[in-house]
């Protein structure tokens, strides 16, 4: 899969980012050669400054700016309620219909000197997490210790911006996302890698609604996944919520 531009303006470039690609180049991971920010600056032929990330594992829509005071003043609005970020993702077990997840996170350590630090130095940051619960599926099979395993489709909505912010909050609810190896539970990525052919983080990026920072419009961008995450979607007979 390769990305696909969304929107593009004078000011603007609004992108899918597949699972896989890094948003820029980055020393946690030298080696990765799918980098979106080349790969878009060498399509639309000038340099781009990123507004704000995803996760190499997470797929979706992602902004990028055409100019370092159009990104500075797009990322100053996206820490106000102004800017709506939806997510979709599953997770195990049924979680509630929907909640709130006000949970404060320390950053996370990505370099060594990061992490030798005790975790109880780390200060943490509020973060907040709202969410409802789209469709669940229960399958015949003994993934974990129960004698069939059961999962929802949820559509997440970003309040803050942590780093690792949705997994960890799934995490501390105790519905860990499929496909997550630092903060899921691995047999049950090991079973939807095997049975279903979808072994990346079910996690993707799919609407995000901002204001153009000329000309006031209001941006509505919308990517539904591609690949085994929508092959998974129609498999189990789910439904994505309508934008």
């Amino acid at each position: 899969m390769h990305p696909d531009i969304l929107f593009e303006d004078e000011y603007l470039v609004a992108a899918y980012k597949p699972e896989g690609w890094l948003v820029h180049r980055s020393d946690i991971d030298r080696h990765e050669k799918r980098v979106l920010l080349q790969y878009l600056r060498d399509r639309v032929g000038c340099r781009l400054y990123p507004i704000h990330r995803l996760d190499k594992p997470t797929s979706g829509v992602i902004v990028f700016g055409k100019s370092g005071e159009i990104a500075a003043r797009v990322q100053a609005r996206m820490e106000g309620d102004e800017t709506v970020k939806k997510y979709i993702a599953v997770c195990r077990g049924y979680c509630p219909e929907e909640g709130l997840i006000d949970h404060p996170l320390p950053p996370v350590a990505d370099f060594k000197h990061q992490r030798k630090r005790p975790k109880a130095e780390l200060p943490h940051q509020p973060a907040v997490t709202l969410f409802r619960r789209l469709d669940t599926i229960e399958l015949p099979y003994p993934v974990d210790r129960y004698p069939t395993s059961r999962y929802s489709l949820v559509e997440i909505e970003l309040k803050t911006g942590r780093r690792h912010q949705i997994r960890r909050h799934f995490k501390h609810i105790h519905h860990p996302l499929i496909g997550c190896p630092k903060y899921g539970k691995s047999v049950h990525n090991r079973f939807f890698a095997e049975w279903y052919g979808c072994g990346r983080l079910l996690l993707h990026a799919l609407q995000l609604q901002l204001d153009h920072p000329e000309t006031g419009e209001r941006l509505d961008l919308v990517a539904v996944p591609q690949g085994p995450f929508m092959s998974l979607i129609r498999d189990f007979d789910w439904h994505l919520p309508d934008h």
